[in-house]
């Protein structure tokens, strides 16, 4: 079998699998998935329709499989088996008790599915990827499953809340939108007692239930609200480019799991493999601060300004450092 072949087979295999999970997708959609043409789409359709696959055409939504058709399932590469453990590890350390039970139940069903040399490379592994200690400090029990339940099914939800600033506690209606992880698990959510959307952390919760009320669907997510909030703020935007490459693992993954405290609001990733991030902040000099330790793996896009910040701050490290 050729290159081209094995190629197009590995692609095939890959979009069964895509026509699976996804309720509709589109030619182009797919297109940009394997980085091929619409017309090669076209052509995997007809040859998987040919095939007795029963794949139906909605004519201006896309494709999907009848419904009720499942193919046996597709099986793991050894590297896949991997990634799905490391998964299950941080589940277990960073969730909740529902959430990682949840984790090893579907970790159980993936060993079943592989091949027993597969499955003593994983035991193998195991041993050797350890989550040393949580990001975050133990939230309530299973708050993060309960909450999660309730963003997809937009349910209302009571809590009892502990203010940071007073230790006040306070019962709330909360109507959440999304759940985040930034050291501690957060929740935004709309509050009906202060009548306006609220950063909530999950630690802080002494109490929660969800409640059979269903709220309406919203337009907000969590990217709007954090915008939102820079503009409420009258925050400057900053853009950097991120080269994961010149750092340590363990640095490249301290940036990420901080920099919401620092007005992360998008990033996306570029041809050369970099990222460029975007910030809404209110003191350059505060996101310099944080940005000390990564600068030879970044490069400010804008503010101009900020480079003028990091270039001081780096200065007087040098200096205090060869005083001493």
């Amino acid at each position: 079998m050729s290159d081209s072949e094995t190629t197009r087979l590995s692609r095939l295999v890959t979009l069964l699998t895509v026509l699976q999970t996804k309720r509709t997708i589109t030619a182009s959609e797919l297109a940009d998935r394997f980085s091929v043409s619409t017309r090669t789409i076209y052509r995997d359709i007809r040859t998987l329709e040919r095939a007795g696959i029963p794949i139906v055409t909605q004519e201006g939504k896309g494709y999907s499989m009848l419904e009720g058709y499942r193919i046996p399932p597709v099986m793991f590469t050894r590297e896949e088996a991997v990634s799905l453990l490391t998964a299950e590890k941080l589940a277990s350390r960073l969730t909740d008790t529902a959430t990682a039970r949840l984790s090893g139940a579907a970790m159980d069903k993936l060993r079943a599915a592989l091949r027993y040399s597969d499955r003593d490379h994983l035991e193998r592994v195991s041993h050797h990827i350890e989550v040393i200690e949580p990001i975050t400090t133990p939230d309530r029990p299973n708050a993060y499953h309960q909450l999660v339940a309730a963003v997809a099914a937009r349910r209302v939800v009571q809590v009892e809340y502990q203010a940071a600033e007073t230790g006040e506690s306070t019962v709330r209606e909360i109507e959440p939108i999304g759940l985040y992880l930034s050291q501690h698990w957060h929740v935004v959510a709309y509050c009906r007692l202060r009548q306006a959307f609220r950063n909530f952390r999950l630690d802080r919760f002494s109490a929660l239930a969800v409640s059979d009320e269903e709220f309406p669907s919203r337009p907000e997510t969590l990217q709007r609200y954090w915008i939102d909030e820079a503009k409420r703020r009258d925050k400057e935007k900053v853009v950097i480019r991120f080269d994961s490459s010149e750092v340590s693992p363990a640095q490249a993954q301290h940036l990420h799991d901080t920099k919401h405290q620092y007005g992360w609001t998008h990033q996306q990733n570029l041809p050369e493999g970099s990222l460029e991030m975007l910030f809404l902040v209110g003191s350059l000099p505060y996101i310099a601060t944080w940005l000390l330790p990564f600068t030879s793996a970044i490069t400010v896009v804008e503010p101009a300004s900020l480079r003028g910040y990091l270039s001081e701050l780096a200065q007087r490290a040098y200096i205090s450092f060869y005083q001493k």
